[in-house]
């Protein structure tokens, strides 16, 4: 494992303001899932908002990745690419992933968005993701290890009978786009590196309805899904660890108290 970077208050005033901003980019965003959009409209929106706001989209040409977002809907774990055929219909649930480059700075940050009625099922399932991500920031404060994030997290999915995405991570941000260190959302109790006032890293779990496996997509080498074609969910933040606790830099809605 290379070095946890510890971020200066400038680098973390920075990482604040890109924070914030990919935050407003999902809020921005979900105005235009409905019943009959595209994907790829959406990601429109969402590269038209953080242009206007003097930023960059972080994922578009990371690695050859065509577009500004990720967007996951129901089986779909991750890294799905927006597209003009992927149309959204009624009961749909799908994940938002937004990272920006404000300045410099990276902020990154996912949600849940729903497409009119859905099912208990999925509504179920998206519970349970935020609450998962919910119990994993409690973990963060000084002193406390890594591995705590996924051993709560992987408790409170598998109890209600789901299980954690464990090829896919949180990850170091602000910087760069992917840092030291890997924050894993399955683990053991007490295990990994201790974390450090100044650290800010990503806790993004995906909560699946059936098997954990993910499956890569040969053809464009990015849309994971679930192996069973089962629903997926996940949300993320960006957090900062502080001298004392926590504070989560892409909380706009004020779910969070800075501790």
């Amino acid at each position: 494992m290379g070095r946890i970077i510890i971020k200066t208050p400038e680098q973390i005033d920075g990482i604040r303001k890109s924070s914030r901003l990919a935050a407003q980019t999902l809020d921005h965003a979900g105005q235009f899932v409905a019943v009959g959009v595209s994907t790829e409209f959406i990601d429109n929106k969402i590269e038209e908002f953080i242009l206007a706001n003097n930023a960059i989209p972080a994922t578009k040409g990371y690695h050859g990745f065509p577009k500004s977002s990720c967007i996951s809907p129901n089986n779909i774990i991750c890294h799905g690419i927006p597209s003009k055929n992927t149309i959204l219909k009624e009961g749909d649930i799908l994940n938002i992933d937004v990272t920006t480059i404000l300045d410099g700075y990276y902020g990154d940050t996912s949600r849940m968005f729903t497409v009119g009625n859905i099912s208990d099922e999925a509504e179920n399932l998206i519970d349970t993701a935020w609450d998962c991500l919910d119990l994993a920031i409690e973990q963060v404060k000084p002193g406390n290890h890594f591995g705590n994030i996924g051993f709560v997290i992987s408790r409170l999915a598998k109890g209600k009978g789901y299980s954690v995405v464990y090829e896919f991570c949180g990850h170091g941000v602000g910087i760069d786009f992917h840092e030291e260190p890997q924050v894993d959302h399955t683990s053991r109790r007490n295990t990994g590196p201790v974390m450090k006032a100044g650290m800010i890293f990503t806790i993004e779990p995906m909560i699946n309805q059936g098997k954990p496996k993910a499956d890569v997509d040969e053809t464009d080498g990015w849309t994971v899904r679930t192996v069973d074609n089962k629903l997926s969910a996940q949300f993320e933040h960006t957090i900062l660890v502080t001298q004392t606790g926590y504070e989560v830099l892409t909380d706009v809605h004020q779910d969070y108290e800075i501790t």
